[in-house]
């Protein structure tokens, strides 16, 4: 029998994580919004509904990815992290700087959700050739919700007060593609392709660890 190209646990790690970062960053995105503009009620009404609006984009989108599912799902997970990580950051510089941070916010909500909208079908697709599809489903909607529980909890206690907007964005950007290379590890074989994630991967994360780095001082100047 064919061997299956990747572990489903990996993938069910993949989801929780995913499930924990993508909250986070909606929270990110509604917090500075409130911050910036005032109005929280508003504010995270529009940028829960814009979120919720793009996964549905996203999640439909997914069904022309045909080929290389599970290199497509890591670098999905790459820049979900680059665009999640950076969104605080850039949110303080474009309203510091320029006029237009109602619409640069919307164009990232969109594309973060977008992308996070992308995650579970391609995952529940990649997982239905190894395992039972109920079981499937069972196990990645049960981690997904778990993981924005968590989520909920984890950015209004920990991240918020003790790491703050900029640099908590960027540190969950980091995760997000620590997962992403964790995923690639798991991947049996090699390509050119995968190669090529892996530097890409190794890359981001160094440039994530260095936004961490200047977070604070950048901060101090927007604001």
């Amino acid at each position: 029998p064919k061997q299956p190209q990747l572990e489903s646990a990996a993938l069910l790690v993949t989801v929780f994580v995913a499930a924990v970062c993508g909250l986070v960053y909606e929270l990110i995105a509604g917090t500075l919004s409130s911050y910036l503009l005032g109005d929280s009620v508003t504010q995270f009404s529009l940028v829960i509904g814009l979120f919720l609006t793009a996964m549905g984009i996203g999640a439909y989108l997914s069904k022309y990815i045909q080929r290389h599912l599970i290199e497509a799902l890591i670098a999905i997970e790459m820049a979900v992290g680059v665009v999640g990580g950076v969104t605080a950051f850039v949110g303080f510089a474009t309203f510091a700087l320029t006029a237009a941070y109602s619409f640069v916010l919307v164009l990232l909500v969109l594309l973060v959700g977008i992308l996070v909208g992308m995650e579970i079908p391609l995952v529940i697709r990649i997982l239905r050739e190894e395992v039972a599809l109920p079981l499937t489903l069972a196990h990645v909607l049960s981690l997904d919700y778990a993981g924005a529980l968590i989520a909920s909890l984890f950015f209004p206690f920990v991240l918020l007060p003790e790491v703050g907007l900029v640099r908590g964005g960027m540190l969950m950007g980091l995760l997000n593609v620590g997962v992403a290379l964790y995923l690639l590890s798991k991947v049996r074989g090699s390509s050119k392709r995968r190669r090529r994630l892996a530097y890409m991967g190794g890359g981001l994360s160094v440039a994530l660890v260095l936004g961490i780095v200047v977070a604070p001082g950048a901060t101090t100047f927007f604001e």
